[in-house]
């Protein structure tokens, strides 16, 4: 397995001369980092520096490394960082296993075998030719999680994952998440308000203000 490391190195990102956030964190592998904080506090003008995403507006000033390789200024496609959100966001015109599919690496897009893995890995066998529609949604977050995985991230971004999911499903949902990131020994950045999900992850928290 390929150790993977994320690192920020002083990283502050300031919007109209205001500083949101200044940070620097060093996420080894199969660790999860929480960052908590309140609306407006930053959280998620830091996932889309991460992710490649900051809009113009803001002015950022650090570096990120992933596995040595600085990867600040590079396109968001060529980071090799995975996104998980509130949402599955799963293709609706594709099957279960076409959504998986499409998600892995082009050379290996033509070996059934491993989404039928992949499906009995989420406890979701017989499931490929399914519509995503007529899957729960506990089920949807499992088949994005899945495709998050075998898209072969070096680091994964996490942002409040669970916040849609009832109570029960919640609890379940991050011990399958936080178990595959581990056992994928990928580094990980969650970003929550709800301290459950800090205490599950069982990281390292960094609390943001305002």
């Amino acid at each position: 397995m390929t150790h993977h490391h994320l690192e920020i190195d002083s990283l502050r990102i300031a919007l109209d001369g205001n500083v949101l956030l200044e940070l620097d964190a060093h996420i080894g592998p199969g660790e999860i980092l929480t960052v908590m904080g309140p609306s407006g506090s930053g959280k998620s003008t830091l996932l889309a520096w991460l992710a490649g995403f900051l809009a113009g507006d803001f002015e950022a000033s650090g570096h990120a490394h992933l596995d040595g390789r600085d990867i600040t200024h590079l396109p968001a496609e060529q980071r090799g960082i995975g996104l998980l959100f509130q949402d599955p966001l799963l293709f609706p015109h594709l099957s279960v296993a076409g959504n998986l599919r499409f998600g892995m690496p082009r050379a290996t897009r033509d070996k059934p075998r491993q989404v039928e893995t992949a499906l009995e890995q989420i406890g979701l066998a017989g499931f490929g030719d399914r519509d995503p529609a007529t899957l729960s949604g506990g089920q949807k977050a499992r088949v994005a999680l899945m495709r998050l995985l075998l898209s072969r991230p070096c680091a994964v971004l996490l942002d409040e994952p669970f916040s849609k999911l009832d109570t029960h499903l919640r609890q379940e949902m991050r011990q399958l998440v936080f178990t595959q990131l581990r056992q994928a020994g990928l580094p990980s950045l969650l970003v929550t308000h709800d301290r459950d999900d800090a205490a599950s992850a069982g990281g390292k928290v960094i609390e943001l203000t305002h």
